[in-house]
């Protein structure tokens, strides 16, 4: 498995459209959600690319302070392909995702907008839960944080 985190400037066209590609598969087809995918935001952003033999299979996007949420960096658009789901790498995208940020932004706790179903998922890589559930895109969601010790 290869990774690289790239600055959205820093992206390859090939690159860029490989991961609306997978994003759109997964989040508008796969999970039946018709949303505006490309939302303004992937210009503020690191994205982590996850390849296997040159083909993206997995990516997430990576932000600094207070773009998402105030006093906080934040993770986003988390995607693994469907065929490599079983393989743990989704943990290990975000793992990836969680030592950039803390490396560069020692100081702030990271946050996220999870989907409801996925909350033991982050909680098993440290994240707890704050406040109740909301929807967003239709979709149950729950706000989690993860704070360095």
């Amino acid at each position: 498995m290869e990774f690289a985190i790239k600055h959205y400037d820093e992206l390859t066209k090939d690159e860029l459209y490989s991961l609306l590609q997978l994003r759109a598969q997964v989040f508008v087809v796969e999970q039946n959600c018709p949303y505006v995918d490309p939302d303004g935001k992937d210009q503020e952003a690191w994205h982590v690319l996850m390849k296997h033999y040159g083909k993206l299979i997995g990516t997430a996007r990576i932000f600094p302070p207070d773009v998402y949420f105030k006093k906080h960096t934040s993770i986003g658009r988390v995607v693994v392909e469907k065929t490599f789901r079983k393989l743990s790498l989704g943990k290990e995208l975000m793992r990836k995702s969680m030592e950039f940020l803390m490396e560069k932004f020692p100081e702030y706790p990271i946050a996220i907008s999870a989907q409801k179903y996925l909350e033991r998922f982050y909680e098993d890589l440290g994240f707890y839960t704050e406040g109740k559930e909301y929807l967003e895109d239709g979709i149950p969601h729950v706000k989690m944080i993860f704070q360095k010790k």
